[in-house]
């Protein structure tokens, strides 16, 4: 300890200096002989020029006035307006030092210290408190683009991303894996780019076409499918925590599948992604901005909302400003910024301050403002986009205009009312009391003036019931209000005329206020540049800034995890000291410096990723491998991943023929579990949709946070509360009980059943052939077609031998899966390969891509 101060006060004298005030000797040997030990002992091992916990350093007396996040530590010459004095005296909320409460003749030494203006040795002193010093992080040091090595086994590496993957191999005598079949590599590649299975149809001609550049140019078709915004944009939508409802336990249905789609959209049309951040960060803030670009905005009006009676909107507005912050630090800059809130951060470079600075860009934003409902509770009013017809949008602006009119008129008429309520409160008859309900009754017995605000608004709310002209104005404005015309919305940012004033909320609270805070970001980053009081567009920009070493190498590192189930960095929201370090650093600063130089282009990134012979490779497992890299940190193979969530169900629908192409719109309500939709506060119905939106792909699921769709949440579909940046791929029971039992999968596998017995040849050979190609992209082998024939067989048997269980066992009929009408005599056969058919749809190759 006495090592640390020595050092600490060493330190203090060495600063860079300027002049100093002048004091008597008598003061400055008070500061010498009793202060400067007392900070030294119990203040500046936490609040020195390296650490400055809550933003404070004792360095210097300029730095003692600045203060930290609470506002100046002391006050020259006012001891009692000092918060230095009431931490060491511990008589308020805040108590120091930490270790326990000073003696009394030396908070009494530091009150005389301060009633003399803080004297400070003669000689010059610093100025003002220093910027936290860059700690020693990798990720944030400028991207410099490094040559691809020279490597051995050049014909192998013939591409940029091999080189740099095959000297890290060659350095520990290990080989790649050969390339994988041609059947795998177009099943992988389809499952990746498009979440789709190819047809056999399209794996036979891969398979058979033998021109140089066959792959190449099945990678290029499959970027131009509109299929390929779909699986691009479920893995953005995640990371934006997209959802079709507000959270909370009431969970209020919100329209948000705008967005949804103008995500979809903008990377199907390779929006470049620089482009891509600041339309969804500031669209609103672009000059003249277009419908799609405040569209775009929905990134952050994604956080949840609190609709509940009796909650402090300002309490939830904060939380929401919390998450936008929180969500900007782990989807752009890989840091865990929300740990910041309440302290400065343990283990990163970030203060609170700093945290706070970053809030304020979001903290004026237009939205969770109070109105008082007619139903006589908070409402939350919030900035919306409509959508419609011109013919339409004439209608809405009628129809509100006199909806206005007769509100105003209504107020008018509820003052002249109010006016007389204490002489109809006077007139007001016991039995007239007791007819009231009960919660009501007792507050007549109070005086008016003694009355809180909810009994008085509840008073009034009784005696406004009462009036039937109260009655009939409000029906007249309901029935106008039910010729509003139906319109999409979409929620989307706005700023206010005049702009909130951020400050440190201490220890997270935001009724404990500190000191006030201008936008900033963190000053271990590059500075952002703006004229004047820097704007959220003005944050937007600096983001996808080149001189911004996060923002590229972060999203990069999670375009790879998708590719091979981990990034180059395994923590790929965590950039910071407790993050795990780069396993290639060379090659993610190079695909970080190729990001920024093809202008952003995710289309070019995913060509550059999907044609290297590391990706291609096969994922089978080797013996070489297990011990030394069992979790493939070196990529000497590829990887065998679980189908997410989404994709399990569509790729039973794509082999059973039923899944709908149809791209964008609103949410829809496929089959689920009855009830499941009854599990939170609010019990709902879930009807579920008709014609292909039954079959729609699992995207566009209607998705309720307080109760999502069971079949999504048992393959570890994100609960879209907070950004998921990566998701959890788990192993249980339940998704084997689930694909063999769950209503969807049932009607999947009579689906393909049917499809089978329409469309492949009529032998169980030619049958068995077909349904294995449309469930795995491959043929069966020998051991597979036998097992697999010998089942069939038996199931047959079974439902010949029985008829009516072939009955029970069909949930459909053939005719309502596409297919020629069944007679009874032709059920145990749909049967049999309905059961085959849900075997198939059971193996882990079905819902792995390998």
């Amino acid at each position: 300890m006495h090592g640390i101060v020595t050092v600490l006060l060493l330190a203090l004298l060495a600063a860079p200096m300027l002049p100093a005030q002048t004091f008597p000797v008598d003061d400055v040997r008070l500061f010498e002989t009793e202060i400067q030990p007392i900070l030294a002992q119990n203040c500046l091992v936490c609040h020195n020029d390296t650490l400055r916990s809550s933003g404070l350093a004792f360095i210097s007396r300029a730095a003692v006035l600045q203060g930290g996040n609470r506002g100046p530590a002391a006050v020259a010459g006012d001891a009692a307006a000092s918060l230095l004095l009431k931490a060491v005296r511990q008589t308020s909320d805040l108590k120091m030092p930490p270790t326990g409460k000073l003696p009394d003749d030396q908070i009494a030494a530091i009150e005389r210290w301060i009633a003399r203006g803080l004297p400070w040795p003669a000689g010059p002193e610093t100025a003002a408190a220093p910027a936290a010093k860059k700690r020693d992080l990798w990720s944030v040091k400028p991207i410099r683009k490094p040559e691809p090595p020279a490597v051995q086994n050049s014909a192998w590496a013939t591409h940029p991303i091999d080189r740099f993957v095959l000297a890290r191999l060659e350095k520990e005598n290990i080989a790649p894996s050969p390339e994988a079949e041609r059947a795998t590599l177009i099943r992988r590649l389809s499952l990746d780019l498009l979440g789709l299975p190819p047809s056999p149809a399209e794996v036979e001609q891969f398979v058979n076409d033998k021109a140089p550049d066959a792959y190449e140019r099945l990678v290029d078709r499959l970027l131009a499918s509109e299929h390929y915004g779909e699986r691009w944009g479920r893995h953005w939508l995640d990371a934006a925590r997209y959802a079709d409802s507000d959270g909370y336990t009431i969970d209020g249905k919100r329209d948000m599948w705008k967005y949804r789609d103008w995500v979809i959209n903008a990377i199907n049309r390779d929006l470049p992604f620089d482009q891509f951040v600041i339309e969804q960060m500031a669209g609103d803030l672009l000059p003249n901005p277009t419908a799609d670009q405040m569209v775009a905005t929905g990134f952050n009006r994604n956080t949840l909302l609190n609709q509940e009676g009796g909650i402090d909107f300002e309490q939830y507005r904060v939380e929401a400003v919390v998450d936008r912050v929180s969500t900007t630090g782990s989807v752009f800059l890989g840091l865990t910024l929300g740990c910041a809130r309440c302290h400065d951060h343990k283990f990163d470079p970030i203060s609170q301050r700093e945290f706070y600075q970053l809030y304020a860009f979001f903290n004026n934003v237009d939205e969770l403002t109070k109105s008082w409902g007619e139903e006589g509770r908070n409402r939350a009013q919030n900035p919306i986009l409509e959508f419609g017809t011109p013919e339409e949008l004439a209608k809405r602006d009628i129809v509100k205009g006199q909806t206005e009119l007769l509100e105003r008129d209504l107020e008018t008429y509820k003052e002249q009312l109010l006016a007389k309520q204490a002489e109809w409160e006077a007139a007001l008859t016991k039995e007239k009391i007791a007819e009231m309900r009960e919660e009501v009754r007792g507050i007549f017995d109070l005086p008016p003036d003694k009355r809180n605000d909810i009994q008085a608004d509840a008073v009034r709310r009784v005696y406004l019931n009462s009036e039937l002209g109260y009655k009939e104005r409000q029906a007249g404005i309901g029935a106008l209000r039910e010729r509003f015309p139906k319109l999409t919305t979409a929620l989307v940012m706005r700023e206010l005329p005049e702009p909130r004033q951020a400050f440190i909320h201490l220890g997270g609270d935001f009724l404990r206020r500190g000191v006030d805070v201008e936008p900033g970001v963190p000053t271990v980053l590059p500075q952002l540049k703006s004229d004047g009081r820097p704007s959220r567009l003005d944050l937007a920009r600096w983001l996808v800034s080149r001189e911004n070493p996060l923002t590229a190498r972060v999203t990069i590192n999670r375009v790879w995890q998708q590719y091979f189930g981990k990034g180059l960095v395994d923590t790929q929201d965590d950039f910071g000291t407790q993050g795990s370090p780069p396993s290639h650093p060379e090659l993610l600063d190079w695909l970080a410096s190729e990001f920024i130089d093809r202008g952003w282009s995710l289309k070019a990134m995913h060509r550059l990723i999907v044609t290297s012979a590391t990706y291609r490779q096969s994922s089978g497992q080797r013996p070489d491998l297990q011990e030394f890299d069992p979790v493939n940190r070196l990529l000497a193979r590829q990887s065998r991943l679980r189908l997410d969530s989404e994709i399990v169900r569509d790729n039973a629908l794509a082999a059973a023929g039923l899944l709908s192409a149809k791209i964008g719109g609103p949410s829809v309500f496929p089959p689920q579990p009855e009830g499941a939709s009854k599990l939170g506060q609010m019990q709902r119905d879930w009807k579920v949709s008709e014609g292909e939106d039954r079959y729609r792909r699992g995207l566009y699921t209607y998705f309720w946070r307080s109760s999502p769709h069971p079949g999504l949440m048992v393959f570890d579909a994100p609960d879209s509360t907070t950004t998921c940046t990566r998701r959890v791929r788990s192993n249980t029971p339940l998704q084997a009980l689930t694909l063999l039992n769950d209503e969807a999968y049932l009607e999947a596998a009579e689906a393909l059943a049917a499809r089978v017995l329409k469309e492949a040849p009529p032998e169980t050979t030619g049958r068995l052939r077909y349904a294995f190609e449309l469930c795995t992209s491959r043929p069966p082998d020998a051991s597979e077609q036998e097992t697999l024939s010998r089942f069939v067989t038996s199931q047959l048997d079974d439902f010949q031998t029985d008829p009516k269980l072939a009955e029970t066992v069909l949930r459909r009929d053939a005719a309502a899966n596409g297919a020629a009408p069944y007679n009874k005599e032709q059920l145990p056969e749909l049967a049999a390969w309905a059961a085959t058919a849900r075997v198939l749809m059971n193996l882990d190759e079905f819902i792995t891509r390998e």
